[in-house]
């Protein structure tokens, strides 16, 4: 699959989780929503690898790092995100974690010595600064009361745990683990975990049989877990994550759109100009290579792998 497919599959998708992500709230507690979500995810991802013949067999060493993946990427993350939304609107919460891009750009400094050009930071507050012109009506009717500020806090940690999780799975891709297995158990531990902060923060495990329910908790099992976080760890192993981590910019866009069309969401001058930024941040952003702090020895043409040339998008 071609890396362009997968970023389209990653922002059309998670575009659309917000709003499913608001039919969750209410009846049960955001913890066991999340259990429920990433139980089935697992499930789903282990009998696909049981039907395919994929290997579920690794050592200790890469439980430890399955452990780690589960408890910032598929855990704590939606933890902090489903609750954010009980206190700030969807938009509010996407425009928050939007700083994902400059956490994953940091982050990949720090971890990996990615260093960043000119034209990914210039297509980095392009792309915020046209989410920021995008939703600037909506937010500027919100008072910044103590509720507001406690989901935008909320929020903004969502994204710094989402950004080292992020880090975590490239490791692991780096290290020769493969994506659907490392998404299993990483889910599958996540699930655990936040099985226990359920238990321990006295949250009773009710299921809420609503038809808005069911469908949403489907589509967030199905789409918003095995297939988008397929497609999108796949990419970001393939051309990293201060790259990747750009489609969290795109997503909003995505909901905006839905939100013209479902809600008659009224189409403006700041939308207008705010879209324009995200995509010409888009372009910046994944037509910029990267430098690394050490330089590798440059392979022949004929015996470079594949992968090795596959940093920028098909």
């Amino acid at each position: 699959m071609s890396n362009a497919l997968l970023y389209a599959i990653t922002v059309l998708v998670w575009g659309s989780t917000w709003l499913a992500i608001e039919f969750q709230l209410g009846v049960v507690a955001p913890e066991v929503s999340v259990v429920y979500r990433y139980a089935g995810a697992s499930l789903l991802l282990f009998a696909w690898s049981r039907i395919r013949g994929l290997n579920l067999t690794f050592g200790a060493a890469e439980h430890a790092r399955f452990v780690l993946l589960g408890l910032l990427l598929f855990g704590l993350n939606y933890i902090l995100t489903y609750s954010a939304q009980i206190y700030i609107s969807s938009a509010l919460t996407a425009i928050v974690f939007t700083s994902i891009v400059w956490l994953n750009i940091i982050n990949a400094r720090i971890f990996f010595g990615v260093r960043t050009g000119r034209r990914l930071l210039i297509g980095a507050c392009l792309g915020v600064t046209g989410i920021v012109t995008l939703f600037a009506p909506q937010v500027s009717e919100l008072a910044m009361s103590d509720t507001v500020l406690y989901g935008c806090m909320l929020a903004g940690l969502a994204a710094l745990i989402a950004s080292f999780g992020n880090m975590v799975s490239q490791s692991a891709q780096k290290g020769g683990l493969p994506v659907v297995q490392s998404n299993a158990w990483g889910m599958f531990y996540g699930m655990v975990i936040t099985a226990l902060i359920a238990l321990y923060r006295g949250h009773d495990f009710v299921f809420d049989w609503s038809p808005g329910y069911v469908i949403s908790l489907l589509y967030l099992t199905v789409f918003g877990s095995v297939i988008a976080f397929g497609a999108y760890l796949t990419l970001l192993g393939r051309i990293g994550a201060h790259k990747a981590g750009y489609a969290m910019v795109m997503f909003p866009v995505v909901a905006l759109v839905l939100s013209a069309i479902f809600e008659d969401l009224e189409i403006n001058a700041s939308v207008i100009i705010g879209t324009s930024l995200v995509l010409v941040g888009n372009v910046f952003v994944l037509n910029t290579r990267v430098r690394r702090r050490r330089q590798q020895p440059q392979a022949q043409p004929e015996a470079m792998p594949a992968t090795a040339r596959a940093m920028d998008l098909e």
